[in-house]
């Protein structure tokens, strides 16, 4: 039985929240097929995915399953009385547990984990953590203080990465330091003063001096938008008064409808190809990024109309396409949730 994913004015409708629940329920437990992130020093660290990673196994990848766990959550919050939301609670108290999530930070501890999912599932470990936190009431609490630990290894990392990172990642792939700023920022705003300084200034240092970007994009392996996401990630960090200025620097024409590239929604020619699937990816994000720069300008700004229009263009281009096939079906929902939701 084909599932419809339908846009409604209400955006995220518990029917739609219901059935990208059922998605994430679906794949964060299956354990194959499966691309491990992982080195090999001898033939006794050959293993399987669920040995390695006691909670995030699922999913084809170690960053999916983690995306997976934080849209669960975040639609448990949401839509607590979803017919999901009893599923959801029992894999979180099967899964979230300070026993399993010890056997996730002592992988982080071999020395060969030094680069382990460096920056993309940093920064989704984060935003999972981040979530969690705003679950104030009932088990979600216990939930959030299972994972600290391991978000605080996730931090310190940043902690130590950042200092010595130099230059930015300019990728639409998970090698985006935009992206990874993005999401960290919601994890350390308010209760990581360090991580917070360090985000803002990295921001300033690798963007603040970026102007008429050109946006060649997109790639056949993009899921993000360079061009995008850096102004995303530009949005969250500055200071509220800061990011219009920086903004009208940055893409100058967006009243224009240019760069154009940025306005017309990529087309996924394969969905059975893994990398070629990520461009419905491309489109949500996009859709993502979009509705949250027209949020951060007023009403009367020439673009923000332009903006959202483009934002419902791309989410309804792809929205569709989140389950079909595992290659997108696996991550999709994720980022059909930052669409309809932000982060």
């Amino acid at each position: 039985m084909t599932t419809t994913f339908e846009l409604r004015p209400e955006g995220l409708s518990p029917d739609l929240a219901g059935k990208f629940a059922r998605i994430a329920l679906g794949h964060v437990t299956r354990e194959y097929p499966h691309k491990l992130d992982h080195v090999l020093e001898e033939d006794a660290d050959a293993s399987t995915p669920r040995a390695l990673h006691p909670v995030f196994y699922g999913s084809f990848d170690w960053h999916s399953c983690v995306h997976g766990y934080w849209l669960l959550a975040r639609i448990l919050r949401r839509f607590p009385d979803l017919d999901e939301g009893r599923d959801i609670r029992a894999l979180f108290d099967a899964h979230l547990t300070p026993e399993r999530i010890a056997g996730e930070t002592r992988y982080l501890a071999r020395a060969s984990a030094r680069g382990f999912e460096r920056p993309y599932g940093w920064a989704w470990l984060l935003m999972l953590a981040a979530e969690l936190r705003l679950h104030e009431e009932g088990p979600g609490r216990r939930w959030a203080h299972a994972l600290a630990p391991l978000a605080e290894a996730f931090a310190e990392r940043f902690k130590t990465f950042l200092p010595k990172a130099l230059y930015p990642i300019r990728t639409g792939v998970h090698s985006s330091t935009a992206f990874a700023l993005r999401l960290a920022a919601d994890y350390a705003q308010g209760t990581d003063a360090e991580l917070t300084a360090l985000i803002a200034q990295k921001a300033r240092l690798w963007y603040g001096a970026d102007a008429d970007a050109a946006a060649w994009e997109p790639s056949l392996d993009d899921f993000l938008s360079p061009t995008l996401m850096e102004a995303e990630a530009m949005r969250r960090i500055l200071p509220s008064e800061a990011f219009p200025p920086w903004l009208e620097r940055f893409l100058p024409r967006l009243s224009l409808r240019e760069p154009a590239t940025l306005f017309t929604p990529a087309t996924a020619s394969d969905r059975s190809d893994g990398k070629i699937a990520h461009l419905d990816g491309l489109n949500l994000s996009r859709a993502w990024c979009f509705s949250a720069l027209a949020d951060a300008l007023t009403d009367a700004h020439p673009a923000a109309a332009l903006m959202r229009e483009a934002a419902t263009t791309h989410l309804r281009t792809s929205l569709p396409h989140v389950a079909g096939d595992y290659m997108g079906e696996h991550w999709l929902a994720s980022f059909a949730l930052l669409a309809l939701e932000g982060g």
